[in-house]
């Protein structure tokens, strides 16, 4: 998908990503908090400022932004994305709090080791696969060494997911790619593999069963799944 494409989606994203997940019986932010509380674990466990500066790649119309803020109070955020619509939608909401920068042709504007961290939530697979090794090594351009990049993506294994972003009028140009593939053009672009976790295997239906998931996180059914990789 390129720019004009997300911008055409950006006024309806939220009312059709609601629609869209509702096989799961939550509300999109639910998958926000639940990707951000992740990123916040990892930045902990990797000894990295609770302070310090992180990008959201791809961050389109602010879904992780909230989230972000309620984890990490401290931390500066960087939203960056290539469709403008998107941004100016974010922006109405959170003004200046956050700073938002536009891509217009997918390169990132930013100085080397210019980030603790990043994270992409289900990016990678708007992005043309032979691009993916190019990008990899722009993220980890503009990460400090040793910081954290986490990418959230859709797990092709599970069929649930298929059929989701099958129906998905904003994933028409979608192409799924599984953790193993995500992994090695990691490591092909410099960086290193920290953790590789599913997650997301009961519905609101089965809220009770969630406290399981910490322990299905070997699992390759999970709706998704984050690759943790070290700059």
């Amino acid at each position: 998908m390129n720019n004009s494409e997300f911008d055409r989606h950006a006024e309806r994203y939220r009312e059709l990503h609601e629609r869209n997940i509702s096989i799961s019986g939550e509300e999109p932010i639910y998958f926000a908090n639940y990707k951000m509380r992740d990123f916040t674990s990892l930045v902990n466990e990797m000894g990295l400022p609770s302070n310090g500066r992180y990008l959201d790649f791809g961050g389109g119309i602010g879904a992780s932004i909230g989230p972000f803020r309620e984890h990490m109070p401290q931390a500066k955020l960087v939203s960056a994305d290539i469709s403008a619509e998107s941004l100016a939608m974010s922006k109405r909401i959170y003004g200046d709090a956050v700073e938002h920068v536009w891509m217009p042709d997918g390169t990132l504007p930013f100085a080397t080791a210019e980030f603790d961290g990043a994270f992409a939530c289900c990016v990678f697979h708007h992005v043309p696969h032979e691009q993916h090794l190019n990008l990899l090594r722009e993220l980890r351009r503009v990460i400090k060494p040793g910081g954290l990049l986490m990418i959230y993506e859709h797990n092709p294994y599970n069929p649930l997911t298929v059929r989701s972003v099958r129906t998905c009028p904003f994933d028409e140009n979608a192409v799924l790619l599984n953790a193993s593939q995500l992994q090695r053009t990691s490591v092909a672009a410099g960086l290193r593999t920290y953790k590789c976790d599913y997650r997301v295997f009961f519905p609101a239906a089965l809220a009770k069963l969630r406290p399981l998931e910490n322990w299905l996180r070997w699992f390759p059914l999970g709706a998704q799944y984050f690759v943790a990789l070290k700059a």
